[in-house]
């Protein structure tokens, strides 16, 4: 509703000042700026969170920061060129509102085979923005690492209370690996550079099943995985083509060791997240089977090598 208000206030804002002249930036954007705030103009190196609407000449909408459901931040910085719009931020304070136009001869020039049909010669890609927020970089910096903070707060809060709602007795290591083994084996010990089969189904702490290699329990939960081949899965272990709570968990197993992963996001997808259903500093939740082992040729460490007694001579 907020989105749908804001574009017709813009709409009639435009319309009202259609023969107002436009005023244009030395690389040759258009501007027009429909509000006159007071406070201070953004100032280079200053963080600013911002709206915006990507539109066409004929009115076309390609892209809102409304409809996306959040403001996008940027750093400025000296113009690099037309499109950066950094030669109109720095006209603008807090509040402000503007429409920019950026010729479209300039964004495609010397690669007019990517100019699509909407962006005709002597076009324009249109910017409608509203910039909601202003801080200096060391402002906006405290700020980020401050939510850091808090994210990795709550994610702790919500591992343990996993861990205790679910009745868990694990183990930890010193990185931070939490394990339990629910079907112990006897068989060979998993080493670094060792190829292994592995069954698993990984769940967020919200129990969601995110991924699985079981056909059974992938169909139980939902997922939707066309092509999917559902089989172990190949890992060559200590080699880093896994997360490092796999590489690490998978060397206290045996072959035939069923147990459950507990994995902080620091030995996870950590502040990137992984897709929808893995979110930045998500703790996650492995059951894995080691179906097989193929081991490889180890080396056997040597014995070290028993001194010799000295011999006591005998006093002549």
């Amino acid at each position: 509703m907020k989105y749908i208000l804001f574009i017709l206030a813009l709409t009639l804002v435009v319309k009202a000042n259609a023969q107002t002249e436009l005023q244009h930036t030395p690389k040759g954007a258009a501007y027009q700026i429909f509000t006159h705030n007071t406070g201070d103009k953004i100032k280079l190196n200053d963080v600013i969170t911002f709206e915006f609407i990507q539109k066409t000449d004929k009115d076309s909408v390609l892209f809102s920061t409304y409809a996306a459901g959040h403001p996008v931040q940027a750093q400025i910085q000296a113009s690099q060129n037309v499109g950066d719009l950094m030669e109109v931020f720095p006209l603008l304070t807090v509040s402000d509102s503007a429409l920019v136009k950026v010729p479209t001869d300039s964004i495609f020039a010397g690669h007019e085979d990517q100019r699509p049909a909407f962006f005709p010669k002597g076009s324009y890609l249109n910017f409608i923005l509203k910039i909601e927020k202003v801080q200096s970089l060391d402002a906006a910096i405290a700020e980020k690492n401050a939510a850091v903070e808090k994210v990795k707060a709550t994610e702790v809060t919500e591992a343990t209370k996993y861990i205790a709602d679910h009745k868990l007795v694990l183990k930890t290591t010193p990185s931070g690996l939490k394990y339990i083994i629910t079907k112990p084996s006897l068989k060979r010990k998993v080493l670094k550079g060792d190829t292994v089969l592995v069954n698993y189904a990984g769940r967020t702490l919200d129990d969601k099943v995110f991924d699985s290699s079981i056909a059974a329990v992938a169909q139980a939960s939902g997922l939707n995985q066309p092509g999917r081949t559902y089989e172990p899965i190949q890992v060559i272990v200590g080699t880093g083509g896994v997360i490092p709570g796999w590489d690490e968990g998978l060397l206290l197993l045996n072959e035939g060791t069923k147990a459950t992963f507990v994995i902080p996001s620091a030995l996870a997808y950590g502040a990137q997240g992984a897709g929808d259903d893995i979110k930045p500093y998500n703790t996650l939740v492995f059951d894995v089977e080691v179906v097989k082992l193929k081991p490889i040729k180890h080396p056997v460490a040597k014995k070290p090598l028993a001194k010799k007694k000295p011999v006591a001579k005998k006093a002549s």
